[in-house]
């Protein structure tokens, strides 16, 4: 009985992982008070990268086509220099841009960020309200950038927001969503942009973590709970992913505003 019950621990865990990850609420920030209320305690990043990569995996999914056909039009006007790929080629250049930041301070200061930004419930807890009053403040903006006109200067200010996200408890595509929404772009390109941005970062967060699991002592006697985890995570964000791109079509990211603000004020009162 004790087995089945941990089992549903690191189910929930994992489905958690899987529903917060592309809605702007910080994953993050929800494992870890998950976590304290189920009274489990993960050592080491092994957890967090297995269903990230759940969670990379599903939106790898989800955006297969649009990533083909950026690869395909790219190629094409590196060889060919016709116009009609110009778009694509730019997108892609953009989304380059917009990693660095992140990829930069990620590899050189992350541990340093998460001592300096302790990941407890408190940072947590006033994270998400800094990422309500953001959301409130974007919510009636209906820009009218597409794909093909974003800007050196958008790429950077969005990086910059993906390299914010950093600090524990700042949800990374509710601040990439949010800034490209600030800088003018429609609904729908600012998530698309926002998860083309999350890709590299999540592989390169996948491959710098491979020593991590390698090594995890914990990871032979959890193996069962971590699949159990990467499975509810794959299968969550996917359906959690559809879902937020839905509400990204109607504009009603204020509901994401409310939902931190309770959260986080729950947070502060009762953790």
């Amino acid at each position: 009985m004790s087995d089945i019950v941990e089992w549903l621990k690191y189910l929930l865990l994992g489905a958690i992982q899987g529903f917060t990850e592309p809605i702007p609420v910080s994953s993050s920030g929800h494992l870890i008070v998950a976590q304290k209320l189920l009274g489990i305690e993960l050592q080491g990043f092994s957890f967090e990268i297995m269903t990230n990569t759940a969670s990379l995996i599903a939106i790898l999914f989800i955006y297969r086509e649009v990533i083909a056909r950026l690869v395909k039009n790219g190629v094409g006007y590196v060889v060919t220099r016709d116009k009609q790929y110009k778009s694509d080629y730019n997108f892609i250049l953009y989304v380059i841009i917009g990693t660095i930041p992140a990829g930069v301070i990620g590899v050189l200061f992350k541990d340093k960020i998460e001592e300096i930004f302790s990941s407890s419930v408190t940072t947590i807890a006033i994270a998400l309200l800094v990422t309500g009053v953001l959301l409130w403040l974007i919510r009636n903006l209906r820009g009218v950038k597409r794909d093909g006109d974003l800007s050196m200067k958008d790429a950077i200010i969005v990086g910059l927001a993906q390299a914010i996200a950093l600090i524990p408890g700042l949800s990374r595509s509710g601040l990439t969503v949010i800034a490209s929404i600030a800088t003018g772009m429609k609904q729908d390109t600012a998530l698309r942009y926002s998860f083309m941005l999350y890709i590299p970062i999540s592989l390169g967060g996948l491959v710098l973590g491979i020593a991590d699991i390698v090594s995890d002592p914990e990871l032979q006697a959890l193996w069962l709970q971590y699949l159990i985890a990467f499975i509810a995570s794959l299968v969550v964000t996917y359906f959690s992913m559809r879902w937020f791109m839905g509400i990204m079509e109607k504009g009603n990211l204020r509901y994401f505003s409310y939902y931190c603000f309770i959260v986080g004020a729950l947070i502060l009162i009762f953790l």
